[in-house]
């Protein structure tokens, strides 16, 4: 319960899940600048969206699929309907800023950012498919 608050309130992001929390002294929200500069950024604040598919996956057994985390979960994944036609047509950025208002950077076209946001899109709708207990 405890991880998956943190993560909630501190790494989850319209795009997916920063690499560390804003608070931290190390936190870099952009990257940009030099190649030095957007090194020390990958893994110090950027989002990275195909972490999605284990935080869904994640919230959903801890809250047994319930109604109105179906709901939530929907709507953010549903950011990427946008974002498909925005950086690459048809495909998911491999990372974004993590500070607002969350730029697409890195390479526009990412096999793992797409898997893990249509396999969180899949379990949505395995969810909905599913014979409703009486």
């Amino acid at each position: 319960r405890g991880v998956l608050y943190i993560v909630t309130e501190k790494l989850l992001t319209p795009y997916g899940l920063r690499t560390l929390a804003p608070d931290d002294p190390n936190y870099r929200g952009q990257y940009v600048g030099t190649w030095s500069d957007r090194d020390r950024a990958y893994h110090q604040g950027t989002i990275w969206p195909w972490l999605l598919g284990p935080y869904v996956e994640a919230i959903l057994k801890f809250t047994k699929n319930n109604t109105a985390t179906i709901k939530d979960v929907e709507g953010l994944l549903a950011v990427f309907d946008k974002h498909l036609f925005l950086a690459g047509l048809g495909t998911v950025s491999e990372i974004f800023d993590g500070e607002p208002p969350h730029q697409p950077r890195g390479c526009i076209a990412q096999a793992w950012s797409v898997a893990e946001v249509l396999r969180a899109k899949t379990l949505i709708h395995s969810l909905h498919s599913r014979p409703q207990r009486m």
